[in-house]
């Protein structure tokens, strides 16, 4: 099969190492793809927001399969306009997209099917943003409604942060017109979960779990970033909730959007916070996460080709999906100052030493190749990914492999899943 993935960060990476491993595959396209995952497929520098660009390019390549990585293309429409163009695309249409494109969307699908969520309101002006605020307890969570790259969530401890954090969002526009709407909701306490799901339309296979590292900062400190690094599975996603989610969180969502006329295909993603009160849903998104998927798609042991086609074709039932019986650890590599200011352009060294080490990976997520080499080309550098038989030895081994990549400014933060050694549930 002729393969076309749209993408090119640390995600489309991790997919495309995952396409290659298939016996289907003969040949990986990109766009626009990235440095690392140029040595695995053939990139064309086309924005993945150039739907037309992307269309061509799948019918000069006659894709047989068209995978399409990112948020805003999927919420924008892009598997709709391949579909049309008579391509099978992996991913859902911009009907289901919403899911993720809307917060207030989700939130009311939450509300109206009895899907388990914080208490929330909805504004379309700051004023009445402003009233509310008078009447509610802190903390609170401000959610810009569109898409923020990750970024466009607030917690705001008291009024004051939470007047200015309205003022940011739909007044000064921080995260643009994601802010033309807001979702106030109540502050959820507990451990966070990542799960990531395949769905056909009817029928949901969870995949194994994870957890996410959003702060910039040690200890969950600083700003909200894409993602610092993740870890999989989580102790913390015992069979026990995975039997509530399965029950009253999964299946309820996939049959709440088929009621709605939105059949999702693709990957559904769950943020769960496991609350004294039970699990309940933080958000969704409508495709693989990044950097989860850089934890969870190594361990995978299905061929990701089939389960794909099974999705697209409604038949998920034929797939019992199968992970491997260890566990893998995360830690991004940014340029220092991200998620604000950053230097582009530093000469990045000992990318070779992956090469040939199994159970290693190095997910290329802003890189650029010049004549000196491979430099620094975003605030998200790279993703060092190391598997082990256990977390602990999967965290060793990705530290490890940290040490192996010099570039100037280069950061990191130093505890991904440190926190789950001192937790009673992991001892």
């Amino acid at each position: 099969m002729k393969i076309l993935v749209a993408g090119g960060g640390g995600r489309e990476h991790a997919i495309v190492t995952a396409l290659h491993k298939s016996r289907h595959t003969d040949q990986i396209y990109c766009a626009p793809g990235n440095v690392g995952i140029a040595q695995l497929a053939e990139c064309r520098a086309i924005d993945v927001m150039d739907f037309t660009g992307i269309v061509d390019y799948a019918k000069e390549i006659a894709a047989d399969l068209v995978v399409v990585g990112p948020d805003d293309p999927l919420v924008g429409g892009l598997t709709d306009a391949l579909e049309t163009a008579g391509f099978r695309v992996f991913g859902p249409r911009k009907a289901a997209a919403v899911l993720e494109g809307s917060k207030a969307f989700a939130k009311d699908l939450m509300k109206k099917y009895g899907i388990p969520t914080a208490a929330y309101e909805t504004f379309d002006s700051a004023g009445a943003a402003y009233d509310y605020l008078e009447t509610v307890s802190f903390p609170v969570v401000l959610k810009a409604d569109g898409l923020a790259l990750g970024k466009g969530v607030l917690i705001c401890q008291d009024i004051k942060e939470a007047r200015a954090g309205v003022k940011s969002i739909m007044l000064d526009k921080q995260f643009g017109s994601a802010g033309n709407r807001l979702v106030i909701e109540e502050f959820m306490q507990g451990r966070e979960v990542s799960v990531l799901a395949f769905t056909d339309g009817k029928t949901i296979k969870t995949m194994t779990s994870a957890q996410d590292h959003k702060r910039a900062g040690d200890g969950d400190s600083g700003l909200n970033t894409g993602g610092m690094g993740t870890f999989s599975p989580s102790p913390f996603y015992t069979d026990a909730i995975d039997a509530f989610c399965q029950a009253k969180i999964y299946q309820p969502t996939v049959d709440a959007m088929a009621a709605e006329g939105r059949r999702f295909q693709g990957v559904l993603f769950f943020g769960l916070m496991l609350t004294e009160h039970g699990p309940k849903v933080v958000e969704y998104n409508a495709r693989f996460g990044d950097p989860e998927a850089q934890v969870v798609l190594p361990r995978l042991t299905n061929d990701l080709v089939e389960v794909m086609e099974a999705c697209i074709d409604g038949r998920l039932t034929e797939v019992e999906l199968q992970f491997a019986d260890n566990a893998a650890v995360c830690v991004v590599l940014a340029s220092a100052g991200y998620p604000l200011k950053y230097q582009k352009g530093l000469l990045i060294k000992g990318l070779e030493r992956f090469v040939g080490r199994p159970g290693y990976y190095c997910f290329h997520a802003g890189t650029a190749s010049r004549p000196e080499g491979i430099v620094t080309n975003g605030g998200r550098v790279l993703g060092v990914t190391a598997t082990g038989a256990d977390l602990r030895e999967a965290r060793d081994n990705a530290y490890r492999a940290t040490e192996w990549i010099e570039f100037d400014n280069k950061y990191m933060r130093t505890d991904i899943g440190k926190a789950i050694y001192d937790a009673p549930e992991y001892r």
